[in-house]
């Protein structure tokens, strides 16, 4: 019988951050307290956002705005890294971009995770920014997805290709 194996990944669906986006956006425009700040929130390049307003606490309103969204749409807030406010002559900016891939060290951390303190017989491989979990049994791969779950880890991680 063949091995049975699924990768961990740490993938952001682009659309749906695009979609929060709008969201906080609409709502700023709209709201009451938003009224007359210059507040505003926008792509800039490929996968970093910036938020504007004229004081720092309007500013970490805007991101809050956002992170609910994002919440809201299944979006883990670790996969989103901000930044500090900065004063820019009369407005105050914050950066924030969207992490995607598992970096290498991160990657040979879960390995090594997974091998001490996962079932015996579990094999975890690093391919690109992914990490390939097999295994002759299918209930130790269970194991496995509950053991990552339940560690705190500093990046969002999905399980895909459960074969």
């Amino acid at each position: 019988m063949a091995d049975s194996s699924f990768d961990i990944v740490s993938k952001v669906e682009r659309q749906e951050v695009d979609n929060a986006l709008n969201q906080a956006a609409k709502e700023i425009s709209q709201r009451y307290d938003f009224k007359g700040v210059d507040a505003s929130i926008r792509w800039s390049g490929e996968d970093g956002i910036e938020m504007r307003a004229n004081a720092e606490e309007r500013v970490k309103a805007v991101l809050d705005i956002f992170q609910s969204k994002l919440v809201k749409r299944g979006i883990s807030l670790k996969a989103v890294e901000a930044g500090e406010p900065q004063a820019s002559g009369k407005e105050y900016k914050l950066f924030a971009t969207v992490k995607e891939g598992i970096s290498q060290e991160n990657a040979k951390k879960l390995a090594k995770i997974i091998r001490d303190e996962g079932p015996k017989g579990v094999k975890a491989q690093v391919q690109g920014e992914e990490l390939r979990v097999s295994s002759k049994k299918r209930d130790d791969l269970q194991a496995v997805i509950a053991l990552v779950k339940d560690k705190d880890l500093d990046f969002a991680v999905q399980f895909v290709n459960y074969r």
